[in-house]
C-alpha cells in the first residue's frame, strides 16, 4: 500500500570541534583553521507513521546556505510517496534549478534523500546496506582525524597508535605544505613508526601538476595505499595522468558535488581510487548512480567522511573499499559503530542505524517544519 510524506523537520546544527585543525589549505593561506562542522538534518514522517533521518554537512562555510535552500523547496516533497526516492530527488532538484544542480543545491537535497533511504530501510526492518544488497558485513577502516598539520610529529604518532589500539586498520596524514621537504619528513617519521600498517597521505589539492609529479615520485618509496588530491579537484585530466604514471594509487573526488563532475574523471581515463561523498554528491541516490559507473570502470572506492552513511554504501560496492573514520560527529548520535580487527562492522539496526542524541538537539540553532505534524 502506498504511503505519503506527511511532515518534514529541518534542523540547522553547529558542532564545534574540541580543537581547531589545519590542512595544507590553511598553510598555503587559502582557508582558516577548521573550528566546527555545520550540519543540516532532516526528519521525515509519513501518513502511516514511518520515520527516517538524514543529514548533510559543510565545513567553514555553506551550512546556512544548505539549510536555507532546502527550506525554500522542501514543501515540494510533502504528499509524495516516500518510496519514489529518485522521483522526489528530481522534483527537488528542478524546484531549485535556477541556482544549479550541484554545489549547495545538491548538498541541501542530500539530507532529505538520505532520510528517505533511511526510512525505506527501516520500513523493511533491514540495515540500509542489506536493503541495497551488501557484498560484505564489514569494511576496512582508516583514521584521518589524528593526521592534521597543526599536530607535531610526536602528537601524530601518539594519535596513530591510539587509533590502531582502538581497532582501526590504517592511518592517513596530511601533506601539501609550502615546504615540501617537511612533508617528506613527516611521512618518513610515520612510516618508521607504523611499520607495515597501511598509510595514506592527503595533499588537499595544494600541488600544481609539476609539483605533484615530483612529490608522487618521492612518495613511491613509502609503499602508500594512496596519494589523495594531489591536484585541484576539478583537474580530471591531471589526476588521470598521474594515475597512469605512478605505482602508488591516486585518490580524488571528495570535493565534487554531482555525478557529471565525477564522470569527468572516468571520461579522462582516470584509473585511481574514487572518493565520492554522499552528502556532497547530492545524497545516496546519485552516489549509487555514480558507484555503478565507477565499478563498471574498474575503479576502487574509498568514500569521504560521514562514516555513518558510507559504511552502508561501501559495504555494497563490488570490490573491497576503505571507509574513513572521523569521530567528530559522535556527539550527535546515541549509537556507535563497532570497530575492531582493522574493520568497521555493520550493525543489525534498521536503516542507517542511528538515532539523534540530546546533544544534537542542544546544538540546533534553527528549525523549520513542513506539512502536518
Amino acid at each position: 500500500m502506498s504511503d505519503r510524506i506527511r511532515h518534514l523537520t529541518l534542523s540547522h546544527v553547529v558542532l564545534p570541534l574540541d580543537n581547531p585543525v589545519s590542512d595544507a589549505k590553511v598553510l598555503t593561506g587559502r582557508q582558516k583553521p577548521l573550528t566546527e562542522t555545520v550540519l543540516l538534518f532532516v526528519e521525515v514522517l509519513t501518513e502511516q507513521g514511518l520515520t527516517g533521518m538524514g543529514f548533510s554537512y559543510s565545513k567553514r562555510a555553506g551550512g546556512k546556505a544548505q539549510y536555507a535552500h532546502l527550506a525554500e523547496i522542501a514543501e515540494v516533497a510533502i504528499g509524495q510517496d516516500p518510496s519514489d526516492i529518485d522521483r522526489i530527488y528530481q522534483s527537488l532538484l528542478w524546484a531549485g534549478a535556477s541556482v544549479g544542480r550541484s554545489g549547495v543545491a545538491s548538498q541541501a537535497i542530500a539530507a532529505l534523500d538520505v532520510a528517505l533511504w533511511d526510512l525505506k530501510a527501516r520500513r523493511a526492518d533491514l540495515p540500509l546496506a542489506k536493503l541495497i544488497g551488501a557484498q560484505r558485513d564489514s569494511c576496512r577502516v582508516y583514521n584521518t582525524s589524528g593526521g592534521f598539520l597543526q599536530a607535531s610529529v610526536e602528537e601524530m604518532k601518539e594519535k596513530a597508535s591510539a587509533s590502531l589500539d582502538s581497532g582501526i586498520g590504517g592511518i592517513k596524514i596530511k601533506v601539501g605544505q609550502p615546504d615540501w621537504k617537511k612533508d617528506l619528513e613527516r611521512v618518513t617519521a610515520m612510516r618508521e613508526h607504523l611499520g607495515e600498517t597501511p598509510l595514506m597521505v592527503d595533499a588537499n589539492q595544494q600541488w600544481d601538476r609539476a609539483r605533484a609529479r615530483r612529490m608522487c615520485r618521492e612518495l613511491e618509496k613509502f609503499d602508500l595505499i594512496w596519494i589523495e588530491e594531489p591536484l585541484d579537484a576539478w583537474d580530471a585530466v591531471g589526476h588521470a595522468d598521474l594515475s597512469h604514471v605512478f605505482d602508488t594509487p591516486i585518490a580524488t573526488g571528495e570535493m565534487l558535488t554531482s555525478v557529471p563532475e565525477h564522470m569527468a574523471l572516468i571520461d579522462a581515463g582516470y584509473r585511481g581510487i574514487v572518493q565520492p561523498d554522499a552528502p556532497r554528491i547530492g545524497g545516496i541516490t546519485p552516489f549509487l548512480r555514480f558507484a555503478t559507473l565507477a565499478a563498471h570502470a574498474g575503479l576502487a572506492l574509498a568514500p569521504h567522511y560521514a562514516m555513518e552513511i558510507h559504511l552502508h554504501l561501501a559495504a555494497t560496492y563490488p570490490t573491497e573499499p576503505w571507509v574513513e573514520h572521523f569521530e567528530w560527529l559522535n556527539p550527535l548520535f546515541n549509537e556507535r559503530i563497532d570497530i575492531h580487527d582493522g574493520r568497521m562492522w555493520l550493525a543489525e539496526r534498521p536503516g542507517l542505524g542511528f538515532t539523534l542524541s540530546d546533544q544534537m538537539r542542544a546544538r540546533t540553532v534553527e528549525t523549520a517544519s513542513f506539512g502536518k505534524p
